[in-house]
């Protein structure tokens, strides 16, 4: 063993790593990488008895991975991303003398085949068309029918919309402006990178005009600043507005029928904070998936796509955009018939 090394239990060199890797990243990083190694820390104290890190070994990790895979029933997908922030936070270790050196570099990752680190989870476009007609017609101006027009229209993820302000939204320009305000409890994935300006569209805006004019509660979040989309006690958790989309993307809600057969009045999708049960309804992902899939589908250039939902152009390409190969052939040679 390294003499260097300094004794440290595995839940107090998480707990260190996540204080320090705070100040770094967004609130959402840290609670994922917080659920992610909290099996680590289960499996060193529960399962191995290993009180000391220093003590680790590769064919230790090799253990983790074999019992972690066969703990949760995981696939390759969820194995690598766990395995990814174990490798991370092992990284982190060897610099305060907590493991030995290069420890991380002896966790074997599995091999994706082609395209399986690819979630296809998205809301299409006939589907987003049919869930903004019934809003538009049965829940004009509620909190979730402004949330779906700014989330399908401008592709933006559901922690910049939880952040947005009133004052961020300018009817006048027809814009919303994103911002990073880590001091307050509202961070952008991409901090200032993130903050930018997002143009709207007129059913967008009459939609945020009608909320808050008749719907949107006149209050302010912990902070004092006036939230725009709010519950009666202030800004809504981000898990509040994500449950309201699993709740109104359900098939039967918006179209009256169940495309999987089920009998409505028992299923177990209509449940109070079940939503995300019923295997059509989707997430705030899924819609800016949908949303980014369908600006690329109607030829609005990549770069263009990019700038507006705050994505590099290669994470586009890989996670985002899901035209087919036939698709986006088509739509080339649309151009090239022009020359």
């Amino acid at each position: 063993m390294n003499d260097n090394l300094e004794p440290i239990e595995a839940a107090e060199a998480k707990e260190m790593y996540l204080k320090q890797r705070s100040q770094e990243v967004s609130e959402a990083t840290i609670q994922a990488h917080g659920y992610r190694l909290k099996h680590f820390v289960r499996w060193c104290e529960d399962v191995q008895s290993i009180e000391n890190l220093n003590d680790l070994s590769g064919r230790d990790l090799q253990r983790f991975t074999t019992w972690r895979r066969e703990d949760g029933d995981l696939n390759n997908v969820t194995v690598v991303t766990q395995l990814s922030t174990l490798r991370v936070f092992l990284k982190w270790c060897e610099n305060i003398n907590a493991v030995e050196e290069d420890l991380h570099d002896k966790i074997l990752m599995p091999n994706l085949a082609k395209h399986e680190d690819q979630r296809d989870a998205m809301l299409n476009s006939s589907d987003a068309k049919d869930l903004l007609q019934y809003l538009r017609k049965f829940e004009l101006g509620t909190r979730t029918h402004a949330l779906i027009e700014v989330l399908w229209h401008t592709g933006m993820r559901i922690g910049a919309a939880h952040g947005l302000d009133l004052g961020d939204y300018d009817p006048h320009e027809q814009n919303i402006e994103v911002q990073h305000r880590p001091d307050t409890e509202t961070r952008l994935k991409n901090k200032q990178d993130g903050e930018r300006y997002v143009g709207l569209s007129e059913d967008v805006c009459d939609a945020l005009d009608a909320y808050i004019k008749f719907k949107r509660a006149d209050v302010v979040d912990d902070f004092g600043r006036e939230a725009l989309f709010t519950s009666k006690y202030g800004r809504p958790s981000k898990s509040s507005l994500r449950d309201n989309i699993y709740q109104i993307t359900r098939p039967c809600v918006y179209t009256g029928e169940c495309p999987h057969d089920r009998d409505v009045e028992s299923c177990e999708a209509m449940e109070r904070n079940k939503a995300s049960r019923c295997p059509s309804s989707v997430s705030p992902h899924a819609i800016r998936r949908g949303s980014i899939t369908h600006h690329l589908s109607e030829d609005v250039p990549d770069k263009v796509v990019g700038d507006r939902m705050n994505v590099s152009l290669d994470v586009l390409e890989k996670h985002y955009d899901r035209r087919s190969e036939k698709q986006k052939s088509r739509q080339r040679q649309d151009y090239l018939d022009n020359i």
